[in-house]
């Protein structure tokens, strides 16, 4: 069983934080919040989804929930760091869930830019997940999805090591992956930048569930719009991309969420 946040064998702030770099407990100070926004935002699953961030460093570790934790209850100390081979470094008294480590571990490494992989289990992504047509090109939120997406055919549940190299293929350099029938997953070298991903993928799919439940016609946007959305979303977030949004999203999480900096 997992202990929960206070039990005895936790971590305490001071033990993690006195032994990891500050960039390393900056890094677990983001990701815990962003497991918390997850909640806030509705977009969990009890504790059955994850997000990771790879550590600074030519080690390749990177930092996932304790599996068993709620998303509210996670803190900057009780994450856990393993290797690409799924071995905990470091003391924990956690473990990890397997079939994150898959889909997580090949990401991170096949891609030097995967900063950040967020996967979740939201109830509109997964209903556009299971539309053979995927995601249409009906509003403004939906452009900046399509300029960088993929589909990954769905396997089961993510256990066996042989689907990481379709899974990375199907993501090729994009930023956003749909996994079939399964949920959706975002990429950004940023812990903000992959959580204002996700926000636009989950926002664009729920307002093509709730178009499509109108029965009437839907409108496409041209696609030469589409063509010039890459370079319009710069101008939108003025190069910042998810730092714009990342401030005021934690000054948010504080008021009503507090602690996950321990």
């Amino acid at each position: 069983m997992d202990l929960p946040i206070n039990a005895p064998g936790h971590a305490s702030l001071a033990a993690v934080r006195d032994c990891v770099s500050p960039a390393e407990w900056q890094l677990r100070c983001d990701l815990a919040a962003a497991y918390r926004l997850v909640k806030l935002f509705g977009w969990d699953d009890l504790v059955f989804t994850h997000i990771s961030a790879r550590i600074p460093g030519d080690e390749h570790h990177f930092l996932i929930n304790p599996y068993g934790f709620m998303f509210e209850e996670i803190t900057a100390s009780s994450l856990v760091k393993v290797d690409l081979n799924g071995k905990t470094v470091g003391e924990t008294p956690y473990y990890i869930n397997p079939a994150g480590f898959t889909i997580h571990s090949a990401i991170h490494a096949a891609r030097e830019d995967a900063a950040c992989v967020l996967h979740v289990h939201c109830l509109n992504g997964i209903a556009v997940s299971a539309q053979a047509a995927g995601v249409l090109p009906i509003s403004q939120q939906s452009l900046f999805v399509l300029s960088s997406l993929g589909y990954h055919d769905y396997e089961g549940v993510a256990l066996n090591a042989d689907e990481k190299p379709r899974l990375v293929r199907d993501l090729g350099s994009n930023n956003f992956l749909m996994l079939r029938n399964h949920g959706l997953l975002t990429v950004g070298n940023s812990i903000a930048d992959a959580f204002l991903f996700m926000y636009l993928f989950e926002t664009t799919c729920m307002i093509q569930v709730r178009a499509q439940s109108g029965g009437a016609a839907l409108t496409p946007i041209p696609q030469p719009i589409l063509d010039n959305i890459k370079a319009q979303s710069a101008a939108v977030t003025k190069g910042l991309g998810g730092q714009l949004t990342w401030p005021g999203l934690l000054r948010r999480l504080a008021r009503v969420n507090p602690g996950w900096d321990q």
